[in-house]
C-alpha cells in the first residue's frame, strides 16, 4: 500500500485502512507507552489511519475494542498479557467477518502469551512482525461467559503475578515468578475436583490445574512446544495433585524446573472442552491470563476453534506452535 503515500496524490478518508492501537501505559515499566510515535509512523507509512488510546483501568480496553474494534483491520495491543486478554475479548465480541486481525507488542514483566506466539521482547523487533509477518488463525478459550486468549488456572501459582512485587519483577522477571510459585505450591491445602474431560470423570486432590494454549503459565510452567497446537481445536489440560509428603513437592518442582513435566504427580489431557467442579465448601478464586476471577466452585471451559486471526512472524524462525496447514495471509 505504500504507494498511496506518494507525494501530490489527492488522498480520501477512503483509501485509508483502520488501525486501533490500545495502549497499557503503566504495563512492565511504563516502557508500552513509549512504542507509539513509531508505531504510528510506520503505520501511516503503510496506508494506516490510526486511533490510539490508553487503558483507563480494568475491563476498559475490551469496551473501547467493542465499540471502536469494527471497522477497523487490524487491532494493536501494547501492554502486558492481562491487557492483551481485554483486547482479545473486545475482538470476541465482535461479529466474525468483521473482526479485526491481533497484533501483540507485549510490554508485560514476562509475557507468557508473546512468547507462545513467538513475539519478542525487544520493541523493535514486535513492530518489524507487525510489518512484515503474516496472520494466521488461533484457538480462543471461554470460561464460563467470559473469553480469554490463552490459560484459565486454579490453585498454587495462580496469584503469583499479584504477590510478587513489581521491583522482583522488573529485576528478576521469570525467576521470581518461579520463586514464588515454589513458595505458593507449599503454603496451599489440596483442592478436592471432580473434572470432566473427553466423557471421563475424574476426581482428585489438586494442587494447580490450567487449561491453556501456551507453552508457557504464569511465568512459571513451560509445556514443550510438540504438545502444544495454537489451532487444533484442543486445550492442553494440565492437572498437578497434590503430593504427600516432601519428596512428592521434590519431584514436582524438579519436573517443572527440568521443562519435561514428568511426574507420577501430573498429568496433561488434550480436549475441546473441560467441565470442573470445586468440591471443596468454599469455592476458589481462578486466574483468566493472569487476571483474578473470584470465587468460582463450577466452570465449563470449551475451545472456540480459529477464534481470532493473530499477527506472527512469517519466516518460520521464531517456532510458534501452529500447525503447518494453519492458512495464512499477508
Amino acid at each position: 500500500m505504500q504507494d498511496i503515500l506518494q507525494p501530490n496524490r489527492d488522498l480520501k478518508h477512503e483509501d485509508f485502512e483502520r488501525a486501533l492501537i490500545v495502549i497499557n501505559p503503566v504495563a512492565g515499566d511504563g516502557r508500552s507507552i513509549g512504542v507509539l510515535p513509531d508505531l504510528i509512523r510506520r503505520l501511516t507509512e503503510r496506508g494506516y489511519l490510526c486511533t490510539a488510546i490508553t487503558t483507563t483501568g480494568a475491563g476498559s480496553a475490551t469496551q473501547f475494542v467493542k465499540l471502536l474494534g469494527r471497522g477497523s483491520s487490524v487491532v494493536i495491543c501494547s501492554g502486558g498479557d492481562g491487557t492483551a486478554n481485554e483486547v482479545i475479548s473486545g475482538l470476541m465480541h465482535i461479529p466474525e467477518e468483521q473482526r479485526p486481525c491481533f497484533a501483540y507488542i507485549p510490554a508485560g514483566s514476562t509475557n507468557d502469551f508473546a512468547a507462545t506466539l513467538g513475539i519478542p521482547k525487544r520493541t523493535k523487533e514486535a513492530l518489524s512482525i507487525i510489518e512484515s509477518g503474516i496472520s494466521v488463525p488461533i484457538d480462543v478459550g471461554m470460561f464460563n461467559d467470559r473469553y480469554y486468549a490463552y490459560v484459565c488456572a486454579f490453585g498454587a501459582f495462580t496469584g503469583v503475578s499479584h504477590t510478587t512485587s513489581q521491583t522482583a519483577k522488573n529485576l528478576f522477571g521469570q525467576l521470581a515468578y518461579f520463586a514464588k510459585g515454589i513458595e505458593s505450591l507449599r503454603s496451599i491445602a489440596p483442592i478436592r475436583t471432580r473434572f470432566i474431560i473427553n466423557g471421563e470423570e475424574i476426581e482428585e486432590e489438586v494442587g494447580f490445574c490450567s487449561i491453556s494454549n501456551s507453552t508457557c503459565i504464569g511465568g512459571v510452567i513451560k509445556i514443550k512446544p510438540d504438545l502444544v497446537e495454537l489451532n487444533d481445536g484442543m486445550f492442553e489440560i494440565l492437572i498437578i495433585k497434590y503430593p504427600p509428603d516432601a519428596m512428592g513437592f521434590t519431584k514436582i518442582f524438579n519436573a517443572i524446573a527440568s521443562g519435561e513435566m514428568r511426574s507420577e504427580y501430573i498429568r496433561i489431557y488434550h480436549a475441546s472442552e473441560v467441565d470442573i467442579t470445586i468440591l471443596e465448601e468454599i469455592p476458589v478464586d481462578w486466574t483468566l491470563d493472569g487476571e483474578i476471577e473470584k470465587g468460582v466452585r463450577h466452570a465449563h471451559i470449551k475451545n472456540i476453534h480459529s477464534g481470532i486471526r493473530v499477527i506472527v512472524d512469517g519466516s518460520g524462525e521464531k517456532g510458534i506452535a501452529i500447525k503447518p496447514g494453519a492458512a495464512a495471509e499477508n
